[in-house]
Parts: C-alpha cells; sequence; structure tokens
C-alpha cells in the first residue's frame, strides 16, 4: 500500500466539544441583542418564530444552508428587521451580533490529547481540515499543525458529498489511497470520506456517542474513543 501522505481532520466534536461552546456563544449573543434591540428577544424565547424564519430564509437561499455564518447573521438580521427596526439598523446590528457570536464560537478546549497528536502528526504528514461548520483554524491556531483547510461554505456542500473531500485531494495531489479523514459523524465524516476512498478513523468516545440519538453501525478503517490512540491507528493503517 502506498505510504499515506494526507490526513484530513473534522473539527467539532472531534477536536473539541461543540455543544457548550454552541450555547454560550449563543447566551454571550443574546445578551448583546438584548442591551440593544430589546423587543427581539420575545422572538428568541419564541422557538417556532425563529423556525418559520429559518424555514423561509432557506426556501428562498437554498445554498444558504452551507454557509453556516451567512445563515446565522442573516436570520439575525430578519429577526431585527421583524421588530421594526430599519434595513440599515438591522443590517448594523445583525453583523455586530454575529462578531459577538463569532468571537465566543472560538472560546474552546481542546479533547485530551487533540494538541499533542496535532504537533506530533504534523512532523510526518500533511495535516488540514474539513468542516462543516464555521470554525476558523487560524482562530485558534490550528494553522500551526493545518496547512489546508476547506469549509462547506468555500466549497459550497458540506459533508458527506464527496466535494470537500476531493478538494482535499486534488489540493495536495494525493490518490484517496494515501490520505486519511479523521471525524466523529458516521456519515459525514466516515462514510464520506470512505466512499471517495479515503482511509478512515472514527473518533467514538464518550462525547460523541452521547450526541448521537440512536446507535449506528459504521465501518471506519479503525475506531478510536481517545485522540492519544491516533497515532497507533494511523501506523495500523500505515501498515495494512
Amino acid at each position: 500500500m502506498p505510504r499515506i501522505r494526507v490526513i484530513t481532520f473534522d473539527l467539532d466534536n472531534t477536536l473539541w466539544d461543540v455543544v457548550p461552546v454552541i450555547s454560550g456563544a449563543e447566551r454571550r449573543m443574546a445578551g448583546w441583542l438584548e442591551e440593544r434591540v430589546p423587543e427581539v428577544m420575545a422572538l428568541y424565547r419564541d422557538g417556532g418564530a425563529i423556525t418559520d424564519l429559518r424555514a423561509a430564509l432557506i426556501e428562498e437561499q437554498p445554498a444558504i444552508v452551507h454557509d453556516v455564518s451567512r445563515l446565522r447573521e442573516e436570520l439575525t438580521y430578519r429577526c431585527i428587521r421583524s421588530v421594526g427596526r430599519d434595513d440599515e439598523s438591522a443590517r448594523r446590528l445583525a453583523r455586530g451580533a454575529f462578531e459577538v457570536f463569532l468571537e465566543a464560537r472560538h472560546e474552546i478546549e481542546f479533547f485530551d490529547g487533540a494538541i499533542d497528536a496535532l504537533e506530533r502528526l504534523s512532523s510526518s504528514y500533511t495535516l488540514g481540515s474539513l468542516t462543516n461548520g464555521n470554525a476558523d483554524p487560524r482562530r485558534l491556531k490550528l494553522d500551526r499543525y493545518f496547512s489546508f483547510s476547506f469549509s462547506a461554505a468555500e466549497v459550497g456542500i458540506g459533508k458527506p458529498a464527496p466535494a470537500m473531500f476531493e478538494a482535499a485531494l486534488g489540493h495536495n495531489g494525493v490518490r484517496p489511497d494515501e490520505a486519511v479523514h479523521i471525524g466523529d459523524h458516521p456519515v459525514d465524516d466516515i462514510r464520506g470520506a470512505a466512499s471517495v476512498g479515503m482511509h478512515t478513523v472514527w473518533a467514538n468516545g464518550a462525547v460523541q456517542r452521547v450526541l448521537r440519538e440512536a446507535d449506528t453501525t459504521i465501518e471506519p478503517t479503525v475506531e478510536i474513543e481517545e485522540l492519544d490512540e491516533l497515532e497507533g491507528a494511523i501506523e495500523y493503517i500505515e501498515s495494512l
């Protein structure tokens, strides 16, 4: 088998637990909005109203679903407009609210072993990230390890569609059997990467299992529970 040359990583729920991060960011954004547009908070307390506005937005702009940053900012704008603010004010407030959210969204705590694994693997392999979300590796100082990053917003469609995996392969000029993808999601990450011929490592620890609503059956190349098992997983793949 050819030597592994490239390793790609999912970010949210693979390198850190994203649930408390997003919850905290949403609370901070809500606090910011409450100080400046208190009347909009009634909408946020009424989950149905937000759901309806979101559904209408996606129906009008289907592609926006792959750009979670644009989706959140535009939804915030529409909420503010719906309570009577003028267009210019609503745009300015939505932009400010999103910046508050985005700053808090990058206040993460890495899983144990994540940084050590990245540091060691980056000395032997080309590493990159593939995400459906809006975590920015540069803001997290992960560009010390990742030489490339692709997001669903940039590619135009998210995992498990082949496009993001193919973008990583093409960017590095490698064949699928020379690459490994590491992720937590059994469909978006593992089946998606396997569908283009990449090797896969399923990060399936306690946090990831709690997030799933039901048990799932998946056949990764290797399954791990902790990130300190990652180097051993790559060594195993190299030996196949």
